[in-house]
């Protein structure tokens, strides 16, 4: 099934309102990258041009606070921000994904008969199981780190949790603290090829 472009806008403008959301214990993140990169010769960095994240062919104020989070965390590691010709290339993407949990809770409940031998009730154990449906939405976000000369994928940083309507202030609080969470996983700095300790 194809999706138009105005259906992937207003996809990504729902991902926008929800965003990753507040499992008591956060989303669950994850990362892998390239062991045969040399992350000692990256210095600079550019955004992937067009985003992931702007399939629809424009930016949006979520999509602008995560690559202003992700310059932000890169910055932060000594990386400098070039338009021209960088070291990596970040390219963001976020999808959203309908899922239903089904679970299956044993309980209990009492059957009272009449006993005429005892002239009493007796009361009787009955197990059953009860069935719960769930339906939830939940988001992904993505940040790829690309070597500019070999087009090649180096790192990826991976952020899944269910999603939640927010305010403007909880959203952008929300992305600034997902985009750190992914980034405690890059272990690198710019022009080091050993990991931070």
């Amino acid at each position: 099934m194809q999706f138009s472009t105005r259906f992937a806008g207003a996809g990504f403008a729902l991902f926008s309102l929800l965003l990753l959301a507040a499992c008591a214990s956060g989303p669950k993140i994850s990362s892998e990258a390239d062991p045969q990169a040399d992350f000692g010769s990256y210095r600079t960095f550019g955004f992937y041009s067009p985003l992931a994240v702007e399939r629809a062919g424009y930016a949006t104020p979520t999509t602008d606070r995560i690559k202003a989070a992700t310059r932000a965390q890169l910055e932060a590691r000594a990386y400098v921000y070039s338009s021209d010709q960088p070291d990596l290339l970040v390219n963001l993407n976020g999808y959203l994904q309908e899922r239903t949990d089904v679970s299956t809770i044993p309980s209990v409940d009492y059957g009272y008969y009449y006993n005429y031998r005892t002239r009493g009730y007796v009361t009787v154990p009955v197990w059953t199981e009860r069935t719960q449906v769930s339906q939830y939405t939940e988001g992904t976000l993505n940040i790829d780190l690309i070597d500019r000369r070999q087009n090649k994928l180096v790192w990826e940083g991976i952020a899944v949790g269910r999603v939640a309507k927010l305010k403007p202030d909880q959203r952008a609080a929300r992305i600034d603290s997902t985009v750190a969470e992914i980034f405690a996983r890059y272990p690198y700095r710019a022009g080091v090829s050993a990991p931070a300790q």
